[in-house]
């Protein structure tokens, strides 16, 4: 089956608490809110106008007839899902899928890819506001996270202050309060991931290993190195800041020796690309880095540290995460490649069926022709003008007044 590229996303952010579960049981599971959409009322007989009381009809603004002003394609209980945020979710997959080739695909398999993960645009579009809202429902609170993470960004930007950071985001022709809310639901769907279904999964050593014993064979491999950096960028600084940045690299490296976790001041300080991920490089084998670096990896052991190198880019610091010797690897060494992958191999049919459940438990309903790439919806949704007369005859459907937003129109 093929997986939506943000629920991929979301194993990879709810492996660590699912493979960590608390003692504590989860939360009961709760349904999420039923509430159905607020719909206006035709207005009651008795309160119209009444010209041989003395009451004055107030008269009505005149409206464009016909004019879309935003289509709607899908309502997710309170939440509405508009055919321009569908848009951007495709323009976002296909951009996904282009970071995901790297370069290394052909056209071909490139356009397929685009496909691939468009075809489940609006599906994970649902997936993510039931999985949301779910989140809501269960009282999480993510606010405290939203703070750390903006501050991770603004340092890896080097910015000054949230200001700074709001400027930039603006700059890039982001809404502020959108970018923040991305992040919020982002992180929901992290919490009920790991919660609701992440800590029901659960692989065992005795299961590693029999994994293990049962493919040995996928573990024959060259001499490696798994790296991690700090990166210190000087690029397009002043030659008098130079000094400054190296003093930061070194004292750097030193909370790493005095057993600070490297991974975390990577997060926070690091400018590199891979600051999110905790300074994560990848695997090297020989050839694969630059004679000088090889050199230097090569001979170290598992969490060893590089001095500061001063290169073009910047000041780097360099640890060896993982050595791999060249052969079939102990199992030591890949027990925790093994217990990932076979909690990934759980996760992904867990994480469909739960979906499947909030969405029985939800008021899912998809405008025609979208109901293919929305994964289905509870119901179908009537395109109607959106008239007084219109409203009044549909009164006893008004569940399914949800599209074409009208200012007039027959």
């Amino acid at each position: 089956m093929k997986n939506a590229a943000f629920i991929l996303a979301l194993f990879c952010a709810a492996s660590v608490q699912a493979q960590n579960p608390p003692t504590a049981k989860p939360p009961a599971s709760n349904p999420p809110t039923l509430e159905k959409p607020q719909m206006a009322e035709p207005v009651p007989e008795d309160q119209k106008a009444d010209a041989t009381a003395g009451k004055v009809k107030k008269p009505v603004a005149p409206v464009a007839e016909g004019k879309i002003v935003e289509e709607i394609i899908a309502r997710v209980n309170n939440e509405i899902i508009t055919i321009s945020e569908f848009e951007k979710a495709k323009t976002s997959a296909a951009e996904d899928a282009q970071q995901e080739c790297g370069g290394r695909c052909t056209p071909e398999q490139l356009h397929v890819a685009v496909e691939d993960r468009q075809k489940f645009a609006l599906r994970d579009l649902i997936d993510q506001s039931l999985l949301s809202q779910r989140g809501k429902d269960m009282g999480v609170s993510v606010e405290t996270e939203i703070v750390k993470q903006l501050d991770q960004i603004r340092i890896q930007n080097h910015l000054k202050d949230m200001d700074e950071l709001e400027k930039a985001v603006t700059s890039q022709q982001m809404n502020w309060d959108d970018f923040k809310n991305n992040m919020r639901n982002k992180l929901l769907t992290q919490h009920v991931i790991g919660k609701e279904v992440g800590s029901h999964i659960t692989v065992g050593n005795e299961e590693a290993k029999k994994y293990y014993e049962e493919h040995k064979n996928e573990f024959q491999r060259p001499e490696q190195v798994a790296l991690r950096a700090i990166e210190i960028k000087t690029e397009g600084k002043k030659d008098t800041e130079i000094p400054d940045l190296k003093k930061k690299a070194d004292a750097l490296l030193q909370r790493v020796k005095d057993g600070e976790d490297f991974g975390q001041l990577a997060k926070r300080f690091s400018g590199g690309s891979t600051a999110d991920q905790g300074g994560y490089l990848g695997t090297y084998k020989h050839g694969e880095l630059s004679k000088e670096l090889e050199d230097l990896v090569f001979k170290m052991n598992k969490n060893g540290l590089t001095d500061v190198i001063d290169t073009k880019q910047g000041f780097l610091i360099l640890q060896v995460l993982e050595r791999y010797e060249e052969g079939i690897q102990p199992f030591d060494k890949v027990e925790e490649e093994i217990k990932d992958h076979l909690y990934r191999q759980r996760m992904e049919p867990a994480l469909r069926e739960y979906l499947k459940t909030l969405r029985e438990q939800s008021y899912v309903v998809v405008k025609p022709g979208y109901q293919e790439m929305a994964g289905g919806g509870n119901s179908e949704i009537e395109e109607v003008s959106v008239t007084p007369e219109a409203t009044k005859e549909k009164k006893s459907h008004k569940k399914y007044l949800l599209f074409g937003k009208r200012t007039g129109g027959k």
